[in-house]
């Protein structure tokens, strides 16, 4: 899982299933993806970090 990204969705108080539900996708597919089990694209990345509202580079909030 990417540290940053875990971190940010605990301040924004926001869970895997809110964060899935937003991306359009299912819970387990979003952990597929955030557990490197399946590809996640940079256009689902830059998604998730409009989605959080952080400003920080996407190498930072994906960063292991």
């Amino acid at each position: 899982m990417f540290r940053n990204l875990e971190a940010e969705l605990a301040r924004c108080n926001l869970t895997r299933r809110e964060l899935a539900s937003r991306l359009g996708c299912t819970p387990g597919t979003l952990s597929l993806k955030l557990n490197d089990k399946a590809p996640l694209s940079l256009k689902e990345a830059a998604k998730i970090k409009s989605i959080i509202g952080v400003d920080m580079p996407l190498e930072e909030l994906f960063a292991c």
